[in-house]
């Protein structure tokens, strides 16, 4: 039998007053913010597969390019909405879910891991694989850093 529990958000806290009854009053803008969000991000990724495609046993750049420089931009995006000025409501789910989380792509990077393996690249796989994961890492830093130090010299003294 299915489980007839809803699915909930995990950026959401349904034990947080606050949060439940901003998202019952206006669950439909936030949902449209992500969904519009999500097709510029997704466009995005596609885009980039095309303009660097490869074969089976090829390293995957566009799918390292597009996880990294999305890793990059939302350690960027979160120090501007949560240190630097408060953003809109919807700025997160449009910028952080919708696009960011449509751009980025866990799912295609464990297929191509399994695809290189498959392939017969699984020195290829394996360094790719761990190769993503630390220079997602580092990007989230990098950009947190980054912000950091530039919004701390656009400060008046």
């Amino acid at each position: 039998m299915a489980d007839a529990r809803p699915v909930v958000d995990p950026d959401v806290d349904l034990h947080v007053p606050a949060q439940r009854a901003e998202l019952a009053r206006t669950p439909w803008a936030v949902l449209a913010a992500i969904s519009a969000g999500g097709v510029a991000g997704a466009c995005g990724r596609y885009a980039l597969a095309l303009a660097l495609p490869r074969q089976p046993d090829q390293f995957p750049w566009a799918t390292l390019l597009t996880n990294v420089s999305g890793c990059l931009l939302i350690g960027v995006l979160m120090v501007l909405i949560t240190e630097v000025r408060p953003a809109h409501r919807l700025v997160r789910p449009f910028l952080g879910v919708g696009v960011l989380g449509g751009y980025t792509t866990f799912s295609t990077y464990a297929v191509e891991v399994q695809r290189l393996v498959a392939a017969g690249a699984a020195g290829t796989g394996l360094v790719y694989l761990a190769g993503t994961l630390v220079a997602a890492l580092a990007a989230v830093a990098a950009g947190q850093a980054l912000t950091r130090r530039l919004a701390r010299r656009g400060r008046p003294r």
